[in-house]
């Protein structure tokens, strides 16, 4: 033991370990779990943190949403020498025309087809009836297994409603709370991005003043590539979700589907959540549609895959697929991920975060290449 202490103080032998690929790697893993370790035995103290954090994600988020939405509007503005103040003004002017719009055209149509599905419920409850009797009826033409099942799920339904209504009672107050929040959140969100347009440009300096003027450049060139990743996803998510909701409107339109508005905004919505919001989006259209027309089933999948593989093979590669680059399976990958550890909210914000740390760890590594071969040019 005496032999190898001093064997590795020797500072020759220290400093060719230090310059080893895989002495760093393992020295940059010991410290990371470090940190882990330090974090976990310290969480009182990243508690009130959280909490300033979640009070403030949804007009931060809601307003950054927005900021890089109309983001190529304000660059225009700017391009034709308008005044910043007066180019965040005709911004504004732009979103109230462009939400009052919706609102006077299209919001009460698609207000009335959901308040003519609401009506339909009992109809459909009906049909739901007349298909359980028609099962209970012919049910011995059904595999055994399939009948345990539905017997099985039936005789647990007492059981599930139960466990709804207690977990439903429970939620109520945290509810009331939370929708105050939302409320406000909401509120707050012009304000937070009236000052991102403004001072949205003067983030980059302010953080690499202190910073020498090559460590300064590179943090510059990082942030400016994360600025474009968010871009490019944001506008492009959104983007891509509108040309959907047009296709499944335009497909729905042409079956002649009832409420076919409604689905095609919902499907519009559920699209901005990577891999899992289209089948989300199809549900509702199925159980309609299939009341409506049992053909509407094939129809309606139909519409749906073709809308899919025009946005995977048209509209995404164009929209999102220079700047992004992601793999479909690491997409699925991420999102199942991200869903198992934070829900809805981890599925809804994984991709764009794994976007980011990607692009976090591809520039360094660049730098770090970079730097390296500087120092073997300099020796030669």
């Amino acid at each position: 033991m005496f032999v190898i202490i001093m064997w590795v103080n020797k500072p020759k032998v220290v400093m060719i370990l230090v310059q080893k690929r895989w002495f760093q790697i393992m020295l940059f893993f010991i410290m990371f779990f470090l940190l882990v370790w330090l974090i976990s035995i310290t969480d009182f103290l990243f508690i009130p943190v959280a909490r300033l954090i979640g009070a403030v994600a949804l007009p931060i988020i809601g307003a950054g949403i927005l900021f890089y939405l109309t983001k190529p509007l304000m660059n225009l503005f700017m391009r034709f020498k308008i005044n910043r103040i007066v180019s965040i003004i005709l911004v504004y002017l732009t979103i109230i025309i462009v939400v009052s719009l919706f609102i006077v055209y299209i919001w009460p149509i698609a207000q009335q087809q959901i308040s003519n599905m609401v009506d339909n419920i009992p109809q459909m409850v009906k049909w739901a009836e007349e298909t359980f009797q028609w099962f209970q009826s012919n049910y011995q033409t059904f595999p055994d297994e399939a009948v345990t099942m539905v017997n099985d799920f039936i005789g647990n339904i007492p059981q599930h409603l139960e466990t709804i209504t207690n977990n439903l009672f429970g939620v109520i107050g945290g509810f009331i709370g939370q929708v105050v929040s939302a409320v406000i959140g909401i509120f707050l969100i012009p304000f937070f991005l009236f000052f991102m347009l403004k001072d949205g440009h003067k983030l980059s300096p302010f953080i690499t003043q202190i910073f020498s003027k090559k460590k300064a450049e590179n943090i510059k060139s990082l942030m400016a590539k994360m600025d474009n990743v968010l871009s490019s996803f944001i506008q492009g998510q959104l983007l891509v979700s509108f040309f959907v909701g047009i296709l499944l409107l335009i497909g729905y339109l042409i079956i002649g589907l009832e409420f076919a508005l409604a689905f095609a905004l919902f499907g519009m919505l559920t699209n901005v959540i990577p891999f899992l919001g289209p089948y989300l989006a199809v549900i509702p259209a199925l159980i309609v549609g299939g009341i409506q027309d049992p053909w509407n089933l094939v129809w309606i999948s139909l519409i749906m895959f073709v809308a899919q593989q025009i946005e995977s093979a048209l509209i995404s590669p164009n929209v999102m697929g220079q700047v992004l680059k992601l793999h479909p399976l690491t997409v699925i990958t991420v999102v199942l991920a991200a869903g198992s550890i934070a829900g809805f909210i981890g599925i809804l914000f994984a991709v764009p975060f794994y976007a980011l740390v990607r692009t976090i760890i591809i520039h360094f590594y660049q730098t770090y290449r970079k730097s390296k071969k500087d120092e073997e040019d300099a020796l030669i």
